[in-house]
């Protein structure tokens, strides 16, 4: 029997370099199914912000239109990723008191209710506010309260800010596209459902998002997203980095990084060469247009000691250190780049695999790479329907609030006892 589509889901990811639509199907079977993909050079966008609303709304009804095509229906609503600076992540807690009584549903959504107005956004924007786990008196990582007798209910709420103005911006330009924007997701909560397992989510595990021109590093424990960083770099600097070095054009530079280049080096390298097919001579270059890969190599290395050495610092920061500290998944197009795992291992000293999206069936293979992360993780996000605190309405419960670095303390704690 042949699978039906119960629901249709449309992810928007809008980088620095390229802008990509995903139309995906829930089917009948459980299964999230690819039904179309779209993808345009993204010209409107700097730094992960909007620069330029015009561009930015033709490419992404381009791409979008595309998807529709392949996937031969049209689509009104889509889901849509943010991935620019100014992005935070904190935790909150709230409990009540119950008096020994059996948790019904209707606690549960008092309880949610306030968590809600508990949340102090200090002036940013409010991107995602949900329930993470259940406290009973005082065991926490409680997952279905309901039916349970407590004295005291508490909940952790896994909150991320954003500035309020690049959101609008992206907002704006989708709405300018004839689209309505069911919800902006934060990318690193996207990247994290495609190429992260429960386990390392539960255990603890930092992901690093490489973009063209913003690099997340975010810090996953206890099941949810603990700590969050933005870096202003990313692969398009390696890109400019070559450009300038051998007098090319960008395309040509981009073209000459994906075949030729690496993170890493062999015995070889200076006996294979490169030709450039330049129009001039580029400063570095012998008077043929050709260099060797060990000096293509070089100019890549440079930039990568600087971003690597960031992300570490940034790690440390974060805390993702000690026995919690192993492993690192690097996504987005930048660890696209051959050998760039092995490098990232050896210079961070921990675990570093790459992650690549999982959990979608007809994914095509242009798009299965660590470059749709972020993408393919929005639709199968969007499939979830999550519960977000901001949909519900006002309550006025008695409650207790915690600080975020009290829960996260409590989390880090938990998963230290594990090794």
């Amino acid at each position: 029997m042949v699978a039906r589509v119960e629901k249709i889901f449309t992810a928007l990811d809008i980088g620095s370099s390229k802008i990509t639509a995903m139309i995906a199907g829930r089917m009948d079977n459980g299964d999230i199914t690819v039904l179309g993909t779209g993808q345009r050079a993204s010209k409107g966008v700097k730094r992960g912000y909007i620069a330029d609303t015009e561009r930015t709304e033709l490419d992404v009804r381009d791409a979008v239109e595309q998807a529709e095509r392949i996937a031969g229906t049209n689509i009104d609503d889509v889901w849509v990723s943010f991935s620019a600076g100014g992005l935070t992540s904190m935790l909150t807690s709230v409990e009540t008191e119950l008096g020994g009584q059996r948790i019904e549903q209707e606690d549960i959504d008092h309880l949610l209710k306030a968590g809600r107005n508990s949340i102090d956004p200090h002036g940013k924007m409010v991107l995602h506010a949900q329930p993470a786990l259940y406290t009973i008196d005082g065991l926490a990582g409680v997952k279905k309260p309901k039916g349970l007798h407590a004295d005291r209910l508490g909940v952790d709420i896994h909150v991320i800010l954003a500035d309020a103005s690049p959101v609008r911006n992206i907002d704006m330009s989708v709405r300018g596209a004839h689209l309505n924007v069911k919800s902006i997701i934060a990318s690193p909560i996207a990247a994290g459902t495609a190429c992260l397992s429960k386990e390392e989510r539960e255990l603890g595990v930092a992901m690093v998002e490489l973009g063209a021109e913003v690099t997340n590093v975010s810090l996953f424990a206890g099941g949810m997203l603990v700590g969050l960083a933005t870096l202003p770099y990313g692969a398009a600097d390696v890109t400019d980095d070559i450009a300038s070095s051998f007098g090319l054009r960008r395309a040509q530079a981009e073209r000459i990084k994906c075949f030729h280049g690496s993170a890493t080096t062999s015995p070889r390298d200076n006996h294979d060469v490169i030709d450039l097919q330049l129009d001039e001579v580029g400063p570095e270059t012998d008077e043929n247009g050709r260099i060797t890969k060990a000096q293509l190599i070089g100019v890549i290395r440079q930039r990568l000691d600087h971003l690597i050495g960031e992300i570490g610092q940034t790690l440390k920061t974060l805390g993702f250190t000690g026995p919690v500290g192993r492993q690192v998944v690097l996504t987005g197009g930048g660890a696209e780049l051959k050998g760039i795992a092995d490098y990232a291992q050896s210079a961070l000293g921990q675990t570093v695999r790459i992650g690549r999206p999982t959990g979608l069936t007809a994914l095509p293979e242009a798009h299965s790479g660590p470059g749709f992360a972020g993408l393919a993780g929005l639709a199968l996000y969007a499939a979830q329907e999550p519960v977000d605190l901001r949909s519900l309405s006002s309550s006025h419960q008695n409650v207790h609030k915690y600080a975020g670095s009290a829960v996260i303390g409590r989390l880090m704690s938990a998963i230290r006892g594990n090794f």
